[in-house]
């Protein structure tokens, strides 16, 4: 639409339909009369060679915009996946969430500290994710929605506690396959669904499932992960 493109995506190229759209609309300004003979065919050739939205924009500012018009950039393709990432963490905290693009291999080794790795609103473009860890006296946690499926079978266990909380549901179509290999020597792995952060809980608040107080610190926040 005229003025409506942000300046930042005035430079983007355009596509043969984007052309045609406009050519369109000035078909039909030249049909009401807006436009005489000469200034279509000037601008016609101008939209069918255009390789910008600004160059379309500017043929349009004097017209008012036709119904079901439209003149908008497509949006940006989502991040691409690397091929591997590798985390390492000693005596610290590192975490994953929110908008992250899920790789395709992740190689984690928590010596002393903790790693979080929150799936909820992942960017996730292949079905499957092979998880190496190392897991010495640090944790790593790992955050699931229902249409994820974590597979530990490949897991080896020392001296460290391994914990499973989530169970697929059949009825759930499947996002991502995350086949976790690797060794918990004398840490915690935990899988989890999401839910609010726990501080570390009494018997009563274990019996009552009482919520944790707003404010955690991150350590405070990695600490309530564990088991």
């Amino acid at each position: 639409m005229p003025g409506e493109l942000a300046p930042d995506r005035r430079n983007l190229r355009v596509s043969h339909e984007d052309r045609d759209q406009v050519a369109e609309q000035l078909r039909v300004a030249a049909g009401d009369g807006r436009l005489t003979a000469d200034e279509l065919d000037e601008r016609l050739e101008t939209a069918l060679t255009a390789r910008t939205y600004g160059e379309l924009e500017a043929l349009l500012t004097d017209l008012p915009a036709s119904p079901g018009a439209v003149l908008t950039p497509a949006p940006a393709p989502a991040p691409a996946a690397k091929e591997l990432v590798q985390l390492k963490v000693s005596h610290s905290l590192i975490k994953r969430d929110g908008r992250w693009v899920v790789p395709r291999r992740l190689e984690v080794e928590a010596r002393h500290g903790n790693v979080i790795l929150d799936f909820s609103h992942a960017i996730i473009s292949q079905p499957t994710l092979d998880l190496s860890i190392s897991v010495g006296h640090g944790n790593i946690v790992l955050i699931v929605p229902a249409e994820i499926i974590v597979d530990l079978d490949s897991v080896t266990n020392g001296h460290g506690n391994i914990h499973q909380r989530v169970r697929h549901d059949s009825d759930t179509p499947v996002k991502l396959m995350v086949t976790v290999s690797g060794n918990v020597r004398h840490g915690n792995l935990v899988v989890r669904s999401p839910r609010g952060l726990r501080t570390r809980r009494s018997f009563w608040d274990w019996l009552f499932r009482r919520p944790a107080p707003a404010g955690l610190t991150a350590g405070a926040a990695a600490r309530s992960l564990l088991p």
